[in-house]
């Protein structure tokens, strides 16, 4: 019987105990019977070593030391890594039921393709599901104009991710999309049109403690682009819709910030680029501007609305905290 090959996941965290056991478990219970667990810890001062020492045995190595942050938290377990299939997987994320056998599959079928990834559930701090993350069979020009994909869905082949380097340590936001995009010049990717992972979204999580900063790292993004020999000739066939994107990027990430003047703004930017990239968003537009005008409630209740969609998902990433791992 052929062994499957390895898969090698980094969970790179800090003081993040009260969501780092789930994180563990659905990595260990995915019952990948060629997994390479890594976890580095940033020194984290709550209960976080205390549980991970509780399920060291499945791991095959773990840290937990001072660092500079996300970034070279994951390049350090990356360096470690033995797989030829590697992904991180943030301490707050979790894996669904069979994603790794799933990301396995997709690279046996598709040997040319250096990424592959899934859909995400964004869930909140209860474990509720509020909104799912869908993508598309999407290419190097769909990731230059900004469509992004959620990271914990996301494996990459190692050889790809060898020759291109790690993450920046530069960036803190839009690190993972900068590495997409370094990727998909080296290699093709590909779209398995199934749920992989759960992405948490709580006042500490960077995508809502710091939503107004996402739309700078992407204008930096657009600056790298125009440096890199591979991309000019794309950056100047695309600009317009780059910046639409990017435009667009930064209005989303300012109306969840409460900021709706400025993503409005923003918005304007993107519609003047490209109407066609702007529009997509066109009921977040409609919500932004009546936020702009007092009209708050519309946005709380397209909330609900969203949550009672996927009520049948509550739990979906729930353990059974009694079964021994």
């Amino acid at each position: 019987m052929d062994v499957p090959p390895r898969i090698s996941v980094v969970t790179p965290s800090f003081n993040q105990a009260a969501y780092l056991e789930q994180t563990l478990r659905s990595v260990i219970e995915q019952g990948y019977p060629n997994l390479e667990y890594i976890v580095i810890d940033g020194a984290s001062t709550d209960a976080s070593v205390e549980i991970i020492r509780r399920y060291e045995r499945h791991l095959h190595y773990w840290t937990s030391e001072p660092d500079q942050g996300q970034a070279e938290a994951v390049n350090k377990g990356l360096a470690r890594a033995t797989g030829e299939i590697v992904g991180w997987l943030n301490s707050d994320d979790y894996y669904l039921p069979g994603a790794l056998q799933a990301a396995a599959r997709a690279f046996a079928e598709h040997p040319e393709c250096g990424l592959v990834y899934g859909d995400v559930l964004a869930v909140d701090g209860n474990d509720r599901v509020i909104n799912e993350l869908r993508y598309g069979h999407w290419t190097l020009e769909d990731l230059l104009s900004f469509n992004i994909i959620g990271q914990p869905a996301v494996l990459l082949r190692r050889t790809v991710l060898e020759q291109v380097g790690g993450l920046d340590p530069r960036l803190h936001f839009l690190l993972d999309h900068q590495l997409w995009l370094r990727v998909a010049q080296r290699a093709p990717i590909y779209y398995v049109p199934e749920r992989w992972a759960a992405a948490r979204f709580h006042a500490e999580a960077k995508n809502v403690a710091k939503a107004a900063s996402f739309g700078q790292e992407a204008y930096a993004i657009v600056a790298w682009m125009q440096t890199q020999p591979g991309l000019v000739n794309d950056y100047q066939r695309l600009q317009r819709r780059i910046w639409s994107g990017a435009h667009r990027l930064n209005a989303r990430y300012l109306s969840e910030g409460d900021q709706p003047a400025a993503a409005l703004a923003a918005y304007g930017r993107s519609f003047l680029a490209s109407p066609r990239v702007a529009l997509r968003d066109w009921r977040r537009v409609l919500l932004t501007i009546l936020s702009l005008f007092g009209v708050r409630w519309l946005r709380p209740l397209a909330q609900r609305m969203r949550q009672n969609r996927y009520a049948n998902l509550h739990g979906a990433g729930k353990f059974d905290q009694e079964k021994k791992i």
